[in-house]
């Protein structure tokens, strides 16, 4: 499943951003807002999966959908829901044509957390254009 959420997420920079991006596996050194939405997949796996953005990203991916140069942080948080909707959305399709167990979507809410605290299973921070998006998901014990 992570393996499609990089993959939506990497679409989304080159399709919705214009930009390629870099993956490195490891998780962000600098301040990201992080948003969580939860996952249930058909064999009945959960999974808590979470997308931060560091605030030059978020103000990019702002001046591309709204068209607002600088906006406050409520603007910034709602633009960090809106794309992980998207990119998580997105990786559900992707696992649709595959053999993957398909999957539901919660709807993402801010994350209080860190990445040390969430301690994720799988991770990875994509660089793109002057900003970072990094990538975590953490199976839900049963």
């Amino acid at each position: 499943m992570f393996h499609h959420i990089l993959q939506a997420a990497e679409n989304f920079c080159i399709h919705q951003l214009g930009s390629s991006s870099q993956k490195l596996e490891t998780l962000p050194k600098t301040r990201t807002l992080i948003a969580c939405l939860n996952i249930e997949t058909s064999d009945a796996q959960r999974f808590h999966t979470y997308i931060g953005c560091d605030e030059s990203l978020l103000q990019t991916i702002t001046e591309i959908f709204l068209g607002e140069d600088i906006s406050e942080m409520e603007t910034l948080s709602d633009m960090l829901l809106e794309t992980t909707n998207m990119i998580i959305g997105s990786a559900k399709v992707l696992a649709g044509q595959t053999d993957s167990p398909h999957f539901t979507i919660s709807i993402p809410h801010l994350s209080k957390d860190n990445y040390e605290t969430i301690s994720p299973d799988f991770f990875a921070t994509l660089f793109i254009s002057g900003g970072e998006m990094s990538i975590a998901i953490k199976s839900e014990q049963a």
